[in-house]
């Protein structure tokens, strides 16, 4: 045997593959323009079919297919609205095909109403697909028909439990219908697969808010303070929490970080100004509730009770003793009804009795002299603005006839109804209202 044959068969057998690899690497070479060469070919042959006749499927069916795969969304719609049209007469037509791709390039294009139709149009053809409830379920939400919304997305997720986009969508939905429980672990899986979601993050904020979980919730807010979309909206829920808990000034600094961001939307600038004067009124800081709410008028006139309270405390800002009576501690508000007992009788010699500080209201006992007479009288102050009714009347009857007092004076910041003007008719009780109170305020100086 020649010993050069192995050799001879070694170079054939090399020359083989390197012809083969050069036959291969030819075809992947020249499949990038195949294929450019094959999309010019479809969109001219189905462009000549079309300029010739709109409605032949013969080139609605290529085109339509072609830009719905490129997702070129705005040209796939009109190809697809015309075969969702035209579809009954013709039989080359899938329905389901037209009807739920002109749905989809249509929620594509935010044109919600005219997906709709061939989204409703898929689901009566094929309810059990994937694909038509999600998308139908996708525009429901998109229209704020949550409660449409839901099942068709949880049908979604029972048919495709790999449907990760689902989870947000379907949490939000739950989450605007205000199954705020519910939401929750729908929101908790759609962060799990976009930590960066920030609507859902204040979403799953808000729910645990209203389903009792404070503490967690305010994490998330104080986090998202300084979001520039949410923050403004986390900012006043992190107000709310801490008035809630009694802690005015760390509200007044949520409300004030929350109104230096941009761009805030109306209905949350508002309750932030509002929110804010409240906060300012607690802690006495009556010019800046006061600015506060000018602001609210501005933009509002009408919003809330905004201009009641404008009259209010522009009146307390003029007035230092109605200030302490309406909203100053224990012991100075006690001490302003001593001078009040003191500058209702100028001309009397005043002996305080004793002293009762009621949750409701503080009661006054003293003894009165002048040189005409000598009474022994009640005195009951109310704090409140309101209306105080004839029960209170009745209770404070009880109390000045078991007081064996010779009168009781009943003082209030507000108003008595008319039917506890009708009680005191013909009993030692005199009524002071509002009016009265102020005018008595104004005569008493509490420097000394």
């Amino acid at each position: 045997m020649d010993s050069s044959l192995p050799f001879i068969i070694a170079a054939i057998a090399v020359f083989v593959v390197i012809a083969i690899l050069l036959s291969l690497s030819g075809r992947k070479g020249g499949s990038g323009g195949n294929r450019q060469k094959g999309r010019a070919a479809i969109i001219r042959e189905a462009s000549h079919k079309l300029s010739v006749n709109p409605h032949n499927p013969a080139g609605l069916i290529p085109l339509g297919e072609l830009y719905f795969t490129e997702q070129l969304w705005d040209k796939a719609y009109p190809l697809y609205d015309t075969m969702f049209t035209i579809a009954p007469a013709h039989h080359e037509i899938d329905p389901l095909i037209a009807s739920l791709r002109q749905g989809i390039c249509a929620i594509k294009l935010n044109k919600i109403n005219e997906g709709m139709k061939g989204l409703l149009s898929a689901y009566k053809l094929a309810p059990n697909n994937a694909d038509v409830n999600y998308y139908l379920g996708y525009a429901f939400f998109k229209s704020s028909v949550y409660d449409k919304a839901i099942p068709l997305l949880k049908k979604t997720l029972m048919l495709n439990p790999e449907a990760q986009d689902v989870y947000c969508i379907l949490g939000s939905s739950l989450y605007h219908s205000k199954h705020y429980r519910d939401s929750l672990p729908y929101l908790k899986r759609a962060l799990d697969n976009n930590p960066e979601d920030k609507e859902s993050l204040f979403n799953m904020a808000d729910a645990m808010q209203e389903s009792g979980m404070a503490d967690k919730a305010m994490k998330i807010f104080l986090h998202l303070r300084p979001d520039p979309v949410f923050g403004a909206r986390s900012c006043l829920a992190c107000g709310i929490n801490h008035a809630k808990n009694g802690q005015n000034d760390k509200a007044i600094s949520d409300y004030e970080i929350g109104l230096r961001h941009e761009n805030i939307p109306p209905e949350t600038l508002l309750e932030l100004r509002y929110r804010l004067a409240q906060c300012c009124f607690a802690t006495n800081a009556i010019a800046k509730g006061i600015a506060s709410l000018r602001q609210i008028q501005a933009m509002n006139p009408n919003y809330k009770d905004v201009a009641a309270l404008l009259s209010r405390y522009q009146e307390l800002s003029q007035n230092t003793n109605l200030q302490v009576f309406l909203s100053s501690g224990t012991s100075d508000f006690v001490a302003l009804c001593r001078k009040f007992v003191a500058a209702f009788y100028k001309r009397a010699n005043i002996k305080i009795m004793d002293i009762s500080v009621n949750p409701n209201f503080t009661e006054i006992l003293a003894d009165i002299e002048n040189t005409r007479w000598e009474d022994t009288e009640v005195f009951r102050f109310y704090r409140t603005t309101g209306s105080i009714g004839e029960l209170f009347l009745r209770d404070f009857h009880a109390r000045v006839r078991d007081s064996k007092a010779d009168k009781g004076v009943c003082v209030t910041a507000g108003t008595f109804t008319e039917e506890a003007h009708k009680f005191i008719e013909g009993r030692p009780i005199d009524l002071v209202e509002k009016q009265g109170l102020t005018k008595v305020l104004k005569q008493i100086d509490m420097s000394n």
